[in-house]
């Protein structure tokens, strides 16, 4: 029988990879639109007003658009809380008044702030003294137990203890 030879010239090339074609843009294409649309909203943001929108922000302060309404219950505070400033733009000068409601509630905030930077001495020292207490306690107890009491570091120094205290009897 004889024996099966290649054809004359060979074999066609297998094709072994996949033919898909590429989804989407070239990767530069992705970063040319991001950097278009970055410079746009930059130039957007640091553009000078001009005069449509110079006209557009004057007619919606004069309608009083920027007011805000007082809270009830804050009547005589009112006319205390009212501030006036002065936005500084190019091309642009009216004065805007806006109720203090914002600037009492950062003011709020601010005094908030510093009772709790205030308090935390006070905190971390009736942590300390728990720790003390909860130290000595435990150190009675290995006496009673053990006798004679070993240092675990072989140190003098205090080690504040690096495990957590639970309680024995756990409600639900």
């Amino acid at each position: 029988m004889p024996q099966d030879m290649p054809p004359t010239g060979g074999y066609e090339p297998v094709q072994y990879k996949r033919n898909l074609p590429a989804r989407g843009f070239r990767p530069a294409t992705y970063l040319i639109m991001v950097g278009a649309i970055c410079t746009y909203g930059f130039w957007r943001s640091i553009e000078q007003p001009g005069p449509r929108r110079e006209e557009e922000l004057e007619e919606r302060a004069r309608d009083g658009e920027y007011r805000i309404a007082a809270i009830p219950g804050r009547e005589r505070l009112q006319e205390a809380q009212m501030k006036i400033y002065r936005i500084n733009w190019p091309n642009l000068d009216f004065e805007k008044e806006v109720n203090a409601d914002f600037v009492l509630h950062s003011e709020l905030a601010r005094e908030k702030m510093w009772s709790r930077i205030h308090l935390i001495p006070m905190l971390q020292a009736e942590e300390d003294r728990d720790q003390v207490r909860r130290h000595l306690a435990d150190k009675a107890r290995e006496r009673e137990l053990l006798g004679a009491e070993t240092k675990v570091y072989h140190s003098d120094r205090f080690v504040r203890p690096t495990f957590a205290v639970t309680p024995n009897e756990v409600t639900k």
